[in-house]
């Protein structure tokens, strides 16, 4: 993924300053792809460069700020990387080398810490589920648009469930009850689309 497309797609939504924009970015982009205030700035500044933004300098009350708007160029651009075909990739995950190490080591004990994971990746699936329950609730009618947004949030929820489900049947658990309850997704059925990133 792109971090510069990313932030063409969170400034689409929204045309904002920098410092509102990685605010806005921890709370959605960032739940899937994770980016620095330093990277952000950076990669805002070779987007004016380019001509993809435009910036207006602004009076604050700690100084001058800029405030980001996408131009039709960057548009564009977004259109066109939209459209790229992408193969997936790979999973990447520290934790199951270090797993593979404990296998050749033989004696070292990682039960702890695929515990400690699965707090991180409980508390992720109660914000998406925090989500879904205010954005996406039962009976409301959507547009194409929040259906994509949807399909996303869903993918972040069938991970989360998934890595739950998984770590319970390494460490030997019963896998039910590894979540609260079933979502209203798995009810209403999966919606289509999914490379929209999902607004909160």
């Amino acid at each position: 993924m792109s971090l510069p497309h990313a932030l063409l797609t969170s400034l689409l939504e929204k045309p904002c300053t920098g410092a509102e924009l990685a605010r806005r970015f921890e709370k959605s982009i960032g739940h899937f792809w994770y980016a620095t205030h330093q990277q952000i700035y950076k990669e805002l500044g070779k987007l004016v460069a380019d001509g993809f933004l435009e910036a207006q300098t602004l009076a604050a009350s700690r100084g001058m700020q800029r405030r980001y708007e996408v131009r039709p160029e960057g548009r564009a651009e977004l259109e066109r990387w939209a459209l790229l075909e992408a193969d997936p990739r790979p999973v990447r995950d520290e934790l199951l080398v270090r797993m593979r190490a404990a296998a050749v080591l033989g004696d070292l004990e990682l039960g702890p810490e695929i515990r400690r994971h699965g707090i991180l990746h409980r508390e992720s699936l109660q914000r998406y589920l925090a989500i879904e329950a205010k954005d996406f609730p039962p009976g409301r009618e959507r547009t194409h648009r929040d259906d994509l947004q949807y399909a996303v949030l869903r993918a972040g929820i069938a991970f989360e469930e998934t890595w739950l489900a998984w770590s319970a049947h390494t460490l030997g658990g019963n896998t039910q009850g590894t979540t609260q309850g079933n979502t209203q997704g798995n009810t209403q059925g999966n919606t289509q689309g999914s490379t929209t990133p999902a607004g909160s």
